[in-house]
């Protein structure tokens, strides 16, 4: 897949003559957006075409209601997600203020009828564009009538008549609900970051864990201790993870991600790793000893011990 920043690139990275277009934020790249890029795929594998997606950077809710805290997956995954959905270019578009208030018609000459070669472009059940979110379906259709192209709406996707959306996993993570998230992302929701150091209580108290420093852009599952499994260097690994802030030590207010890999004893601070929630074994607690909270950490790994054991 190849990643174009800047419209300018496109005389350099693009020589394509048939291509099919798509639009969106994509966060999380759940079900519901891989079943819409399959189907472009599978068309685009049809007629030999070219597969096009146009996003953004950041996301539009950072810049206009300044979240944190609030995606599914960084900018670096987003792009190997879509490229493992077939994605032969990813234009990613730089989401200003400024740009927040280009006309849909504007956006529409500028950063899409830049590609040549447009045979198709297919648009999500819900998407708006351009200033207050003025542009829709009948915008793009009529802009796509006067160049003779196709425009295609796709229609909602349902799991188990629900509908799927990024807020709808967004609400899963947050609640903790890791079995829902699977489900709505077809994948269990991940974390990936650099092993930092920590206090160091973990290895004094015969569990040490590995300090997760993560993107706070990223969300977060609800405070708790977790099934996981953790992957660093093409190897996974069964593990338990904490998040939370600490409460036996007073630790303060910083959501911590520390994971206790099973039978591993490597030091790996700095290495990249990935950990992948997999179910929630209990809620963040305060004890009144180090030593009821290390019967408690014993018992949260046997528990995923035997739930890995069980599979």
């Amino acid at each position: 897949m190849k990643v174009i920043k800047e419209i300018a690139e496109l005389a350099q990275t693009y020589h394509e003559t048939n291509v099919q277009i798509t639009i969106g934020n994509f966060d999380g790249v759940h079900n519901g957006h891989r079943e819409f890029l399959a189907r472009i795929h599978d068309d685009c594998q049809k007629t030999k075409s070219k597969f096009v997606v146009i996003t953004f950077i950041p996301h539009p809710v950072q810049i206009l209601k300044a979240h944190s805290g609030f995606l599914l997956n960084t900018f670096s995954e987003r792009r190997e997600l879509l490229s493992a959905c077939g994605v032969d270019y990813l234009l990613e578009v730089d989401f200003t203020r400024d740009f927040s208030t280009l006309s849909p018609e504007s956006f529409l000459e500028k950063f899409v009828f830049s590609f040549q070669g447009i045979d198709k472009i297919y648009l999500g059940h819900d998407f708006v564009f351009g200033a207050n979110k003025s542009g829709n379906y009948s915008t793009a259709k009529m802009a796509c009538e006067t160049k003779n192209i196709f425009l295609v709406l796709q229609e909602e996707f349902r799991l188990d008549n629900q509908a799927i959306s990024s807020s709808v996993v967004r609400a899963s993570v947050q609640a903790g609900e890791m079995d829902k998230a699977r489900s709505l992302l077809g994948r269990p929701y991940f974390i990936s970051g650099r092993v930092i150091k920590g206090q160091g209580r973990g290895r004094q108290i015969g569990f040490p864990t590995a300090n997760l420093g993560y993107d706070k852009e990223l969300m977060v599952p609800e405070k708790g201790v977790y099934v996981t499994q953790t992957s660093f260097k093409d190897l996974i690994y069964n593990s338990v993870t904490n998040i939370g802030i600490n409460p036996t030590f007073n630790m303060g207010n910083d959501i911590n991600v520390e994971t206790h890999l099973l039978d591993f004893s490597r030091d790996i601070y700095g290495e990249e790793v990935r950990v992948s929630f997999i179910k929630k074994l209990r809620s963040e607690k305060k004890f009144s000893s180090v030593n009821d909270l290390i019967a408690q950490i014993g018992n949260d790994v046997e528990s995923a011990r035997k739930y890995f054991a069980n599979l």
